[in-house]
């Protein structure tokens, strides 16, 4: 009797799809996505510490013409779970160490995400945690939310990072597994 090897990798479809020939172009639209995301709450910090501005008139690029975005629970929501689908939709693209750090990303952004979800909750039902004044998160009740959020994206944003540099640059071992075309050649 043959014994059959079970891959972790998904087996056919637009998945498979996104993890082997459209892996680089999925990697570099999501990053693209992150990076903007990642930009907002960088221009917000800097609207708030370095030009003094008040939290209410701190709404990132996007937010100083479009100020529902800042205060729209269903936006950050919506983003958090973007990045958690992602997160979960290229994963399978990764090999060994990438692999590990992609994980990590991973984990935190579900946590992140559940922040976000009890945020939208406490938005739609009006019951605000511990009897707050507005929605909050748990972090939130230690961290003000601009700062928290800044932190909750660079603690996802860097293991993202590491993951990408070590998936472009594998060890021989981890490009042997990889379906994709994102490593680079070797330059020696």
């Amino acid at each position: 009797m043959a014994t059959e090897t079970v891959s972790a990798r998904p087996s056919g479809g637009w998945i498979s799809a996104l993890n082997t020939r459209h892996h680089r172009t999925a990697l570099n639209l999501y990053m693209l996505i992150v990076l903007g995301h990642w930009a907002e709450h960088i221009a917000q910090a800097i609207q708030i510490y370095v030009l003094g501005w008040p939290l209410s008139e701190a709404r990132g690029v996007l937010g100083l013409p479009f100020p529902w975005l800042v205060t729209s629970e269903w936006m950050h929501y919506g983003y958090a779970l973007l990045m958690l689908i992602g997160l979960v939709l290229l994963r399978h693209g990764f090999t060994g160490r990438s692999r590990t750090w992609w994980n990590i990303s991973l984990g935190i952004q579900v946590w992140h995400h559940f922040e976000h979800l009890l945020l939208l909750s406490q938005a739609i039902s009006g019951y605000h945690l511990l009897g707050r004044p507005t929605v909050t998160s748990i972090i939130q009740l230690l961290v003000p939310r601009v700062e928290l959020h800044l932190f909750y994206n660079t603690l996802v944003f860097i293991p993202m990072v590491v993951a990408m540099v070590l998936h472009r640059r594998p060890r021989a071992s981890e490009r042997s597994l990889m379906r994709c075309t994102c490593a680079v050649a070797h330059q020696w």
